[in-house]
């Protein structure tokens, strides 16, 4: 029988209790929610722009993927929203500092709005523990 366990991290805020979570993990595969480059009072960065967003969210990911027992070259698949589609190279810049190789598979999706009118970008993703080391 499956089971899922949360995931956290010290170096990733964790919401507000019965909201969300931030990762779980069943059978081997971690799901990781939409992230935002929100501090650890859950407030939004002023003036970073969308580069340093990525950056911030790719390290919160790492984080929990660590945490986890895994790494950044076990994830496959991330969905990356952003508000201005012509800052994605901005996103690809971060993004090369986290992964080499093969990079997981991607979608990029422009969207209105996020959260709040300072958060340039979101990233969700799915990693499986363990797969780059096997």
């Amino acid at each position: 029988m499956s089971r899922i366990r949360r995931v956290t991290s010290p170096a990733v805020p964790e919401p507000p209790p019965g909201l969300w979570s931030n990762c779980r993990v069943v059978d081997g595969i971690a799901y990781l929610s939409g992230f935002t480059a929100r501090d650890q009072a859950l407030r939004a960065p002023e003036g970073a722009d969308m580069e340093a967003q990525a950056r911030i969210i790719f390290g919160k990911m790492q984080a929990l993927l660590e945490a986890a027992g895994g790494c950044m070259a076990d994830m496959v698949k991330l969905t990356i929203f952003v508000t201005d589609i012509a800052q994605r190279e901005a996103v690809w810049k971060a993004r090369r500092e986290f992964f080499t190789g093969d990079f997981p598979a991607c979608s990029l999706v422009e969207v209105s709005a996020l959260a709040e009118p300072s958060i340039l970008v979101e990233i969700e993703g799915v990693a499986h523990l363990g797969a780059s080391r096997g």
